[in-house]
């Protein structure tokens, strides 16, 4: 006999950043909402992403600290980095915000379901033999990243196994030129091994503003991370040694004790049963759909790195908080606005950037109405080091008014300078204004508000 179907009024498909801030949101209108996901609670973010990867970012900072404090009076001797031992801590506190998560939905009364879910020709979506139902179903299944289809590519591992690593390998090879490749490279390099990145054209990041690729090309280069231009791999063979020996389109790279893809992400759509109620799909995978988050098919939704745009947790859970508000308690009109989202690489030092490129202002606006504000200098901070760090910024405005349409910034703590500046940009700022800013001194985002 057949199982009994399980309803809900909300169903939810993965556990990541956007599937359980919908699900919980949702249950707060009292909704009936159980979510399902396969692996481990938090999605990419919190297991192979953001949150491990900014401890190790502040891993390989406290490397580069190290080296500088002699300049400031300590006497302090660098014996040796133990990888482990951060590794272990690291792991240690994803596990616990594993078990937050699942708390959480527990106190927001949300069913949590384990297992792999696949759609049925009745609408249904079905998780180890058991079928589930809901009026209203939500896909934000994520992403995952890709290997080339070369030979041997299989010996090299993902940005996934970057955090699977036991110890710090000695001789690296980061291919890639987008942020996961630049945060990975900068992370390896920074805490002593021999890094090199791989890059197809000049320059990495070449899809932000022309003053970010440069910057944190040429940061990458005097950081001692090489930069490997106009080069690709075309086989790789695993050595008797455990070492790679890589082909590439410049030459052999030998002795390589670690390999890392970092040339790209996919949509988890594969093996969901998509087809079978109708969800379509673009020419990526990517789940087709409009600005409210409806696929093509009547309350089904879909939202997160699932849909191939602004692949960044913070708008995973914006859009999926925004629906359940729109599905469950009568807002109609809400949606999230895709525009004018901010965003940090944390390459070394790192980068900032909200709004439009430069390049993308002219083709917007016209070349004539565009006027561009820049600053380039050596923060405070390296006053008394003799090693100089830079920060460079820009400020794109268009219009009579001069509204800003794009800031940029490279340097020392603009990761943490974005968000201020980014409510200002989002709420319709002009170059005036930031001119009538009091300045903070002495401070490196004060130069955002005395640009000349």
């Amino acid at each position: 006999m057949p199982p009994v179907v399980k309803t809900f009024d909300y169903l939810v498909i993965g556990g990541g950043s956007g599937g359980l801030a919908s699900a919980r949101r949702a249950a707060e209108f009292g909704v009936k909402a159980a979510i399902i996901e396969e692996s481990r609670w938090g999605g990419t973010c919190v297991n192979v992403g953001c949150v491990p990867k900014k401890i190790m970012f502040n891993t390989a900072m406290h490397a580069e600290f190290i080296h500088e404090h002699k300049e400031y009076g300590f006497d302090v001797e660098l014996k040796r980095f133990d990888w482990s031992v951060v590794k272990k801590s690291r792991d240690a506190y994803i596990k616990r915000l594993n078990g937050i998560y699942e708390s959480n939905l527990d106190k927001s009364k949300v069913e949590r379901i384990v297992g792999h879910a696949t759609f049925t020709d009745d609408r249904c979506v079905e998780v180890n033999g058991q079928k589930y139902s809901a009026p209203k179903i939500l896909i934000a299944t994520g992403g995952r990243p890709v290997f080339p289809n070369i030979p041997g590519a299989e010996h090299g591992i993902s940005s996934d196994g970057f955090f699977e690593l036991e110890d710090l390998p000695k001789k690296v090879v980061v291919v890639g030129a987008g942020y996961i490749a630049v945060e990975l490279a900068g992370i390896f390099g920074a805490l002593g091994a021999d890094t090199s990145i791989l890059i197809r054209y000049d320059q990495v990041l070449r899809t932000f503003d022309s003053m970010i690729s440069t910057s944190v090309t040429n940061n990458l280069e005097s950081g001692g991370v090489k930069v490997k231009r106009k080069t690709q791999i075309t086989s790789v063979t695993k050595e008797s040694d455990g070492s790679l020996t890589l082909e590439t389109t410049t030459g052999q790279i030998a002795g390589v004790t670690c390999l890392l893809w970092a040339i790209g992400r996919v949509p988890n759509t594969d093996n969901l049963g998509l087809d079978k109620v109708g969800v379509e799909l673009d020419s990526h995978k990517n789940i087709l759909v409009d600005e409210y988050q409806n696929t093509r098919v009547k309350d089904i939704y879909a939202l997160g790195d699932v849909c191939g745009k602004a692949l960044l947790t913070p708008v995973a859970i914006a859009a999926g908080r925004r629906l359940a508000h729109r599905v469950f308690n009568n807002e109609p009109d809400l949606k999230l606005d895709y525009s004018n989202i901010p965003t940090v690489v944390f390459s070394h030092p790192p980068v900032g950037t909200i709004g439009l490129t430069e390049e993308e202002a002219v083709r917007e606006y016209g070349k004539e109405k565009i006027k561009v504000y820049t600053a380039n200098f050596t923060p405070m901070y390296y006053a008394v080091l003799e090693q100089k760090g830079k920060c460079s910024m820009k400020l794109v405005c268009a219009g009579p008014q001069e509204k800003v349409v794009g800031l940029h910034i490279v340097g020392q703590g603009c990761d943490e300078m974005l968000q201020g500046f980014s409510v200002a940009i989002k709420m319709g700022a002009t170059k005036a204004q930031f001119d009538n800013t009091v300045a903070i001194h002495p401070t490196s985002s004060e130069e955002l508000v005395t640009m000349r």
